[in-house]
């Protein structure tokens, strides 16, 4: 039966993220995208306890008002990171009004317009306070796709990208972290549904069959075998000509 030791991996990943800034950022900033919720939660302690406080970077990124920015602010706070607010309400709807008349915009197109918005601010923050952008996505989000590709599903090093979401969770209370942050319900803040029901199946389920090989029902093992068929593409960088001169 599979075991995950959340000390040992929490341990590792430490490791990982200090001698991946040995190499690739000696000095820098670690700068993480804040939600407050579990993935940008765990992210963040990661890289204080790898970096330390003072080499950490938090940004908020509400479009308009944002009901539960509350989460954010008290995580910045707890972790005692410094952090900016750069609010995406006004250029997400410049956008839309440029490509409004234009043809039809797609409801994917608004969703995830947001998402690619906030890796702009992210990355704009990073490249002036000489810092390295965290991705905060996790296996489970990773396996199906869920992710919007070079919005959340961009950064520079990803901490999380090989635990799943019970995984991140052990690890998150095996730092400390309230469980206020590890067990806030994830909402994709794009189109104001949960994941679960953007997914149509549970993290429990894809877990424990990414994990253990339990197969979910029949309609949802093949709901998430195809989702991750379909979404492999997103987990490269981009596919390039093979020319040989």
């Amino acid at each position: 039966m599979y075991k995950f030791d959340a000390s040992k991996a929490a341990e590792a990943c430490v490791e990982w993220i200090k001698e991946w800034f040995e190499i690739n950022g000696l000095g820098c900033n670690a700068v993480v995208g804040v939600s407050g919720g579990k993935d940008s939660s765990v992210t963040a302690a990661l890289c204080v306890k790898a970096l330390g406080k003072e080499r950490v970077i938090g940004v908020m990124m509400p479009q308009g008002e944002q009901f539960d920015i509350d989460y954010s602010i008290e995580l910045c706070k707890k972790l005692d990171i410094k952090n900016y607010t750069v609010n995406i309400g006004s250029a997400v709807s410049a956008i839309l009004g440029e490509l409004d008349g234009k043809f039809e915009i797609t409801d994917a197109t608004r969703f995830n317009l947001p998402a690619r918005m906030r890796m702009a601010s992210v990355y704009a923050v990073a490249q002036s306070n000489n810092g390295r952008v965290a991705n905060t996505c996790n296996l489970s989000e990773d396996w199906v796709g869920y992710a919007t590709r070079y919005g959340d599903g961009a950064g520079d090093f990803a901490p999380l990208a090989n635990f799943t979401v019970a995984e991140v969770k052990a690890i998150g209370r095996h730092l400390g972290l309230p469980e206020k942050f590890i067990e806030k319900v994830p909402i994709d803040g794009l189109c104001g549904k949960t994941d679960e029901d953007n997914l149509g199946f549970t993290y429990a389920e894809l877990d424990a069959y990414i994990r253990e090989g339990i197969e979910p029902a029949p309609e949802t093992k093949a709901k998430i075998d195809r989702m991750h068929e379909l979404n492999l593409f997103k987990l490269k960088y981009m596919d390039t000509f093979p020319f040989e001169p």
